[in-house]
C-alpha cells in the first residue's frame, strides 16, 4: 500500500486580466517542475485531491478550477482550448513556474494536449488519462454520451448513482456510491451555462493533425472498461505521439481517482525519472 503523506495545501486566487481562477498548490519537497492538473468537464479541483494526496511528496501539484467551475467565476463568453491553454500558461507565470509538467483527464486531456503543443518550451512532460483526440475519436455508445451533455451528475445524487456504472464503467458498476461521493459532494456544482461553455471549448477540436509534433515524453493512462472514452483511443494516442507509452489498468473512466494508490506511483515514477 502506498503511504499517503499529508502536505499542507495553499489555496489562492490568481487574477489574469479580467479572469479570476481558484488555484490550489500542494507544495513538493523536491526541486523538479510542478505538475499542472487539468480536470474533466464540470469537475472542480477537489475531485483530483485523492490522486494528488497519493503522489510522491517530492512533486509539487497545481490544481485549478477552469472559468465557470467551482470557485472560478463564469466568464462572459466561452473560451476555446487555445485560449484556455494560454490562460493556464499565464497562471503558471503568475505562480512563478517557468517549466512544468501537465496531466489531463478526460476533457482536461484535450486541454493538456493543447498546452503541450502550444507551449512546448514550457511543458516538459505530458500525462494523458482517460482521454482522446477530440471530435475525431472512437466514440462511446450513444446511451453513454447522452448522459455527458448535461451536468446533472454533479447536481443530483440519485441521478449520478443510477448512471454511474453506465457512464464510468469499472468498479462504478458495482459501487456507484463512489461516484456520488466524488462528484456531488462539492458545494459549487457547475451551472448549465458553465457546462455548455466547456462543451463548446471541445466542439470541433481535434489534436490528430499535430499529435506527431508533440515531442515531450508522454505517459498515457487508460482503463480497460471505459464506456465514455473506449480504450482504442489510448492506442491511437500511443501510436501517434512519438515518445509515448501506454499503461492500462483494470477499471473505468475515473480510475485515476478511485485507484489513486495504484496509479499515482506510476505517474510519480514517470515524472521523477531523470
Amino acid at each position: 500500500m502506498t503511504l499517503v503523506v499529508a502536505v499542507p495545501e495553499q489555496s489562492s486566487t490568481v487574477r489574469i486580466g479580467r479572469t479570476t481562477l481558484r488555484v490550489v498548490v500542494r507544495p513538493g519537497t523536491g526541486t523538479g517542475p510542478p505538475l499542472l492538473l487539468c480536470n474533466g468537464i464540470g469537475a472542480q479541483q477537489e475531485v483530483l485531491k485523492p490522486f494528488v494526496d497519493a503522489l510522491d511528496p517530492q512533486i509539487t501539484a497545481v490544481r485549478f478550477d477552469v472559468p465557470g467551475v467551482g470557485a472560478s467565476p463564469l466568464p462572459a463568453l466561452p473560451r476555446t482550448y487555445h485560449q484556455l491553454a494560454l490562460l493556464a500558461r499565464r497562471m503558471m507565470d503568475r505562480l512563478g513556474y517557468q517549466a512544468f509538467d501537465v496531466l489531463g483527464i478526460s476533457w482536461g486531456g484535450g486541454l493538456a494536449q493543447q498546452i503541450a503543443f502550444q507551449h512546448r518550451r514550457r511543458c516538459r512532460r505530458l500525462v494523458l488519462c482517460a482521454t482522446a483526440t477530440g471530435w475525431m475519436m472512437v466514440p462511446g455508445k450513444p446511451q453513454v454520451l447522452r448522459h455527458m451533455v448535461t451536468p446533472a451528475r454533479y447536481r443530483d445524487r440519485d441521478y449520478v448513482r443510477n448512471v454511474a456504472g453506465t457512464i464510468y464503467g469499472g468498479q462504478m458498476r458495482t459501487q456507484p456510491d463512489q461516484a456520488r461521493a466524488l462528484l456531488v459532494e462539492g458545494d459549487r456544482p457547475p451551472s448549465y451555462r458553465a457546462y455548455a461553455y466547456q462543451l463548446l471549448a471541445a466542439a470541433g477540436w481535434t489534436s490528430l493533425p499535430w499529435l506527431p509534433m508533440i515531442r515531450q515524453q508522454t505517459l498515457i493512462v487508460h482503463g480497460t472498461d471505459d464506456p465514455v472514452v473506449p480504450l482504442a483511443n489510448a492506442r491511437i494516442l500511443a501510436a501517434l505521439l512519438p515518445h509515448a507509452r501506454l499503461h492500462t489498468y483494470d477499471d473505468g473512466h475515473l480510475g485515476l481517482v478511485t485507484r489513486a494508490e495504484e496509479l499515482a506511483p506510476v505517474v510519480s515514477a514517470f515524472l521523477l525519472k531523470p
